[in-house]
C-alpha cells in the first residue's frame, strides 16, 4: 500500500521561481480525446476494481458519469479534465483509489505554481484558521486567525468544492479535512484559478467580524549574486540519508518520567524492522513505562512493517483481515494497467480461487500472527491519530484499540475500520492525457463486526483549536503528558 500523500497536490516542490507559468500556457486535448480516454477508465475499472460499487451503487456512478461526460464539450488542458475525472473516481469513496497529473506534469508542475492563493488553512468540521500567510510581514492575518469568506463567499463552499476532488475511504472525513489542509492554496488555484486579490473575511482580535484585501502570493527568488556569510564555527550536519530516515522514524526518550516518543510517518521505507527491534530492546533497557506511538502523518505503506510492530505491542495472537479478495485476475484492458504482467503473476502465485470464483488472499485472512516474547512493550502505550492515519497505520490501531494498556488520542482515522481496497496498487494511465488513476486490487475487510464507512474514533478525542494554532502548541501530546503526570505521581 502507498501513502495518499502520493496526490501530486501535496507534490510542493520549489522549481524556477522565475520561470512561472501560466495555466493557459498548458497543451489542450481535444474533447473527443478528453472522453475516449474517460471511457477507458470507466471501463477498467469496472473490469477489475474491487469495490467499485461498495459504497455508490452503479446507477450512482453510471449517472454522474454521464453528467460528467456531458460536460466535456471543449478541449481542455491537463488541469482542467483533472477537474473533472477527479470528482467522478471520488465518488467510488476509496482512499486507494485517486486521481494522479501524469509524470510529465508533476515534472511541469514548480513551473505552474506561483502566483497562487495567499493562505494556508487549516480545517476542521466548521472550522477555517490560518496556518500561515505567504505574506510573513502581514501583521493582521497571522497564524491562528479564523477565516470565515473569501470574496465575499462563505469559506464552506470552497471546502466544499474541493472535497469533492478528494477521495476517502466511505465517510471518514477527518481525511478529507486534512488532506485540504494541506493542499489548499494550490488546490484553491488548480479548481478556481486565480484572481487579482482576494477579499478575506475574518475575525479581529477584537471578536469582530472584518474583512481585507490580500494579493497573490508568490515567494521573491533569491538574488544569487548575493554570497552568504559562511557560519564562523564548523557545524555537525546531518547526512542526506540520516536527514530522510529521521522524517520516516525517530525515537526519543525521558528517562525522568520513564516516557519515550515515537514519531512513523510511514510503513514504507526506513529500515523499519531494525529500527522496531533497536527501539524496542532501547524501551526495555531504559525500563520505559510509558510509550507515545505517533502515527498522525502515517498515510500506510507495507503491510509486514505494521505486522512487525504490532508484533512488539499486542497481547494476544492476531489477524490482519476476515477477508481479502480480489474478484478477477484476468486483467481485462491490462495494456492501460501499470506492469499488469507482474500483478497477474502476483496474484495467481499468492492467491488462490474460491469456490464462488472469487479470488482469496488466504494467507492474510488465516493466518494468526504472534506476539513478541523478547522487547515486548508491556506498559502503557498512547496511539496518536488524525485523518492522515491511514492504510496500514489505521490497521496497527484496529489491531490494538480496546486492549487494557493501549489509549488511541487525538481525531478520527483517515483509514476506515471496517476495511479498504488495497494490497497490490497499480496505476491505470490514460493513453491521450496520460493521467493516472490508481486501482486497488484487493478488497480487504478488517474486521467486519465494526460500522463500514467509517473511520476508527479515539479513545480521547481532541479536536485542533484556533487558540492551540495560534500559540503553537500541541494539545494532543499536552494531554497526554498530563495522563503521563498523573499516572507517575
Amino acid at each position: 500500500m502507498k501513502s495518499l500523500l502520493v496526490l501530486v497536490w501535496s507534490i510542493l516542490l520549489l522549481g524556477e521561481l522565475n520561470a512561472q507559468k501560466a495555466y493557459s500556457a498548458l497543451p489542450k486535448y481535444a474533447a473527443s480525446k478528453l472522453k475516449e480516454d474517460a471511457v477507458i477508465l470507466k471501463k477498467v475499472l469496472e473490469a477489475n476494481h474491487p469495490s467499485l460499487y461498495w459504497y455508490s451503487s452503479k446507477l450512482h456512478l453510471d449517472s454522474a458519469f454521464e453528467n460528467m461526460m456531458n460536460g466535456i464539450t471543449d478541449s481542455l488542458n491537463e488541469i482542467e479534465y483533472r477537474n473533472k475525472i477527479a470528482p467522478w473516481v471520488a465518488l467510488i469513496k476509496c482512499g486507494h483509489t485517486t486521481t494522479l497529473y501524469s509524470k510529465q506534469f508533476i515534472k511541469q508542475f514548480p513551473k505552474y505554481r506561483y502566483p497562487r492563493f495567499p493562505l494556508q488553512i487549516k480545517f476542521w468540521e466548521d472550522s477555517a484558521v490560518v496556518l500561515s500567510n505567504g505574506y510573513l510581514k502581514d501583521s493582521i492575518i497571522k497564524r491562528g486567525t479564523i477565516v470565515h469568506s473569501i470574496n465575499n463567499k462563505p469559506i464552506s463552499i470552497y471546502r466544499d468544492s474541493l472535497f469533492k476532488q478528494i477521495a476517502t475511504d466511505g465517510y471518514a472525513m477527518n481525511h478529507q479535512y486534512q488532506t485540504l489542509s494541506s493542499i489548499f492554496p494550490d488546490g484553491f488555484k488548480q479548481v478556481f484559478g486565480v484572481d487579482s486579490s482576494y477579499l478575506i473575511g475574518y475575525i479581529n482580535q477584537a471578536g469582530k467580524h472584518d474583512t481585507i484585501s490580500l494579493g497573490n502570493y508568490a515567494p521573491v527568488p533569491r538574488d544569487t549574486s548575493i554570497s552568504l556569510p559562511r557560519p564562523t564555527q564548523r557545524q555537525t550536519t546531518l547526512s542526506k540519508r540520516q536527514l530522510r530516515l529521521l522524517s520516516i522514524r525517530s525515537l526519543s526518550i525521558d528517562t525522568i518520567t520513564h516516557s519515550a516518543y515515537i514519531r512513523l510517518t510511514s510503513f514504507s521505507k526506513g529500515n523499519l524492522k531494525s529500527f522496531f527491534r533497536r527501539s524496542f530492546k532501547k524501551l526495555k533497557e531504559e525500563n520505559i513505562q510509558h510509550l507515545i506511538l505517533d502515527l498522525r502523518e502515517n498515510g500506510g505503506g507495507k503491510i509486514t512493517n505494521s505486522i512487525a510492530l504490532t508484533k512488539y505491542l499486542k497481547e494476544s495472537p492476531f489477524k490482519i483481515a476476515d477477508s481479502v479478495v480480489a474478484f478477477s485476475r484476468k486483467f481485462k484492458h491490462g495494456k492501460y494497467i501499470q506492469s499488469s504482467w507482474m500483478y497477474w503473476l502476483a496474484m495467481n502465485l499468492g492467491a488462490s480461487k474460491a469456490a464462488d470464483g472469487s479470488i482469496h488472499y488466504k494467507r492474510f485472512e488465516r493466518h494468526y500472527y504472534q506476539p513478541k516474547n523478547r522487547f515486548a512493550f508491556k506498559g502503557k502505550t498512547y496511539l496518536v491519530q488524525g485523518g492522515y492515519t491511514f492504510s496500514a497505520a489505521t490497521m496497527v490501531v484496529g489491531a490494538l484499540k480496546g486492549q487494557e494498556n493501549i489509549q488511541v488520542v487525538g481525531e478520527e482515522s483517515g483509514g476506515g475500520q471496517y476495511g479498504n481496497s488495497a494490497m497490490h496498487i497499480p496505476y491505470i494511465t490514460l493513453p491521450n492525457t496520460k493521467l493516472r488513476v490508481r486501482l486497488p486490487l484487493y478488497r480487504m475487510v478488517v474486521n467486519q463486526n465494526l460500522q463500514k464507512g467509517r473511520g476508527i474514533e479515539p479513545d480521547i478525542k481532541i479536536p485542533p483549536s484556533s487558540y492551540a494554532i495560534r500559540v503553537g502548541f500541541d494539545p494532543k501530546m499536552a494531554a497526554i503528558q498530563a495522563l503521563i503526570k498523573d499516572k507517575n505521581n
